[in-house]
C-alpha cells in the first residue's frame, strides 16, 4: 500500500512539475526581461527547486568516454561482458590503438569492483573507476533494480550475491584484483573464502575491502545501533512493500529505494536541508558552478534503487544482527565459510578515520578472519580526515588511497601466479 501511495503521489505531482519546468524557462528565455530582476530569478529558482526535489531520479549514466595516458587521450567505452537477471558485469573498455600508442604494449592490472547493492546504483563508483582507468582494466557491478525485475526470474538473496561474485570472478581470471566497497565486503569475502576452500584455481590474486561492514561489532555506528535495536520482525513487517503495476517486477517484495534515500537524508537533515537552500541562493545571484555542483551530487544522490525482500533480511540479520561471518557461524547454501583457507590472496583493508557509517575495526575484521594469511600479504590504511564517502571518491581518495591501492595490486600481482 505505501509503495502504491508513493507511485500515485508522484504521477500527482506531474503536472505541478510540469507548470514548474514550463515557468523556469519561460524565465529564463533571452527574449524574457523579467528573467534578469530579482523577482524573476527567485521564481525561476522556486522553480528549478520545487521540479529537482519532487521528480524521480532515473538510473545516472556513466559519463566516462575517455581517460588520459601518458598525456595522450584515450577513448572508453562501456560494455557488458557479463549478464544475469541481477546484475550486468562492465568492462570499461579503452581504445586498443590509442592505448598502444599512448603506452605500449605492457598489460595493465585486471580490477573489479563489487559496487555496493545497498540503494544506490554503481555509478556512485563513477569517480572511483575514473581513478583506476588510465593504469588498470576496470570491470564493475551493476546491480539492476529489484524493481525491474520480473517475478518470473525468481528470488535474489546474499547467497546468490555471493555465487554471483564467485562466478565473475572465475570469468575474469586468477588475475584479477577484486575490490569490494562497502556493503559487498562480507559477501565477497565469503565468495572468495570458498574458493580458496575449494581450491578454485581462479581465485583472485588480491583483495581490497574498503569501509565494509565485516564485524558490525567493532566501533559501532549508527546505522549499526539501529540495526540490533530493532527486531528482525520490525524490518520485515515495517520495510518491505510490494512494487505495484505497471513496473517490470511488478509484485516483487521489495525494500524500496524511497525508503532507503530516507534514512539516509534523515541521518544528516540539516546539512540536506542547507545545501538546498544554498542551492536556491545560488541560482538567484547567478552563481551557476555553484549551482551545477549541486546538481551534479543530488542527481547521483537521489537516484535510488530497489532491494529485493530477501537479500535486504538476509543482510540485516547476518552481517548486522547475527554477526554470522565475523562469528564463524555464515553458511553458504548450507556450506560453512570459512576465511582462513585464504592462504595466498593478498589483502588490503582501508577505513576512513571519520567513517559514520562503517566505523574503524569493522573493515579490518577481515585481518583476524583470515587468520592463516602470511603477514606479507596483509596490509591495512586508516585514511585520516575523510568520512564514509571519501574512502572510494574525492581528493582524498585520488591522491592518497588510489596510489596505495595501485601499488599494492601492481606489487601482489607479479608474485600471485607464483605463489600457486
Amino acid at each position: 500500500m505505501l509503495y502504491s501511495m508513493y507511485e500515485f503521489n508522484r504521477m500527482a505531482m506531474t503536472p505541478w512539475r510540469a507548470a514548474a519546468n514550463a515557468t523556469r524557462r519561460s524565465l529564463r528565455a533571452p527574449w524574457n526581461p523579467m528573467g534578469e530582476t530579482i523577482a524573476g530569478r527567485t521564481m525561476a529558482a522556486a522553480a528549478e527547486l520545487f521540479e529537482s526535489v519532487t521528480r524521480r531520479y532515473g538510473k545516472p549514466e556513466w559519463m566516462l568516454e575517455e581517460t588520459e595516458i601518458n598525456g595522450r587521450r584515450v577513448g572508453v567505452s562501456e560494455r557488458a561482458v557479463w549478464q544475469k537477471p541481477w546484475c550486468n558485469l562492465l568492462h570499461f573498455e579503452r581504445d586498443h590503438d590509442a592505448l598502444m600508442a599512448a603506452r605500449g604494449d605492457t598489460p595493465d592490472p585486471k580490477v573489479l569492483f563489487v559496487a555496493p547493492m545497498s540503494g544506490h546504483y554503481a555509478t556512485l563508483l563513477r569517480g572511483t573507476v575514473e581513478t583506476f582507468l588510465p593504469d588498470h582494466d576496470v570491470y564493475i557491478t551493476d546491480w539492476i533494480d529489484a524493481r525491474m525485475v520480473p517475478v518470473i526470474e525468481g528470488r535474489f538473496d546474499l547467497d546468490d550475491f555471493a555465487a554471483y561474485i564467485r562466478e565473475m570472478i572465475a570469468f575474469l581470471g586468477p588475475d584479477v584484483h577484486v575490490v569490494a566497497v562497502c556493503q559487498p565486503g562480507p559477501p565477497t569475502l565469503s565468495a572468495i573464502s570458498l574458493m580458496a576452500q575449494d581450491g578454485d584455481p581462479a581465485r583472485p590474486a588480491s583483495m581490497t575491502f574498503m569501509g565494509s561492514p565485516i564485524d558490525t561489532r567493532l566501533s559501532p555506528t549508527v546505522p549499526n545501533k539501529l540495526a540490533e535495536e530493532k527486531p528482525y520482525d520490525w524490518f520485515a513487517g515495517n520495510l518491505i512493500h510490494t512494487v505495484p503495476a505497471p513496473n517490470p517486477g511488478a509484485f516483487r517484495r521489495v525494500y524500496p529505494g524511497f525508503l532507503q534515500l530516507a534514512g539516509f537524508m534523515n541521518m544528516n537533515l540539516d546539512r540536506h536541508v542547507d545545501a538546498h537552500w544554498n542551492f536556491f541562493t545560488h541560482l538567484v545571484e547567478g552563481d551557476g558552478d555553484s549551482a551545477e555542483k549541486h546538481r551534479a551530487f543530488y542527481d547521483e544522490y537521489l537516484a535510488v534503487m530497489d532491494l529485493s525482500e530477501e537479500f535486504y533480511l538476509q543482510t540485516i540479520r547476518d552481517v548486522f544482527q547475527e554477526h554470522k561471518l565475523a562469528r564463524g557461524e555464515q553458511l553458504h547454501h548450507g556450506k560453512p565459510v570459512d576465511p582462513s583457507a585464504i592462504t595466498d590472496i593478498a589483502l588490503l583493508t582501508v577505513e576512513g578515520e571519520n567513517d559514520d557509517i562503517s566505523g574503524i575495526g569493522q573493515t579490518q575484521a577481515a585481518h583476524t578472519l583470515c587468520s592463516r594469511l602470511p603477514e606479507g600479504l596483509q596490509m591495512d590504511w586508516i585514511q585520516p580526515d575523510v568520512g564514509h564517502y571519501g574512502v572510494f571518491n574525492g581528493r582524498r581518495f585520488r591522491e592518497h588511497i588510489a596510489p596505495k591501492m595501485k601499488a599494492f595490486m601492481r606489487e601482489q600481482g607479479a608474485e600471485a601466479l607464483a605463489r600457486r
